[in-house]
């Protein structure tokens, strides 16, 4: 892999793969509002899915689901309130994390839906 961004690219081909087969449809990918980003907006049964991917090589100890750090989250529900605004949303919103961890050839994928709810200040 040469870059960061192609290796974003293919971990949230595989969370897009995992969760098309847990039958969530895929609305939009990569939306972005100012320097905001979601990177996966999904839909299932009355609820539209706020999904962020982090990815790591296992060479690092940290786990990627820590990258989603309270500035992330803050980032993130701000990006969703812009797009549900922009699209009417009138479902419940959640907010899911995909890890995925790189062990040399082998990836390790982790599923957390409701991985935060949003806290207003």
């Amino acid at each position: 892999m040469n870059s960061t961004v192609e290796k974003g690219r293919i971990a949230e081909d595989m969370a897009l793969k995992f969760l098309q087969d847990k039958g969530l449809w895929l609305k939009e990918r990569n939306f972005r509002y100012g320097h905001r980003e979601i990177d996966l907006i999904m839909e299932s049964r009355g609820k539209l899915h706020i999904i962020e991917v982090k990815s790591l090589d296992s060479r690092f100890s940290e786990n990627p689901l820590e990258k989603v750090d309270e500035r992330k989250r803050r980032l993130l529900v701000s990006a969703a309130g812009r797009y549900a605004a922009l699209h009417r949303v009138v479902k419940e919103i959640q907010f899911d994390v995909v890890s995925i961890l790189k062990k040399g050839t082998e990836f390790e994928l982790e599923y957390l839906p409701n991985a935060f709810y949003p806290i207003y200040h």
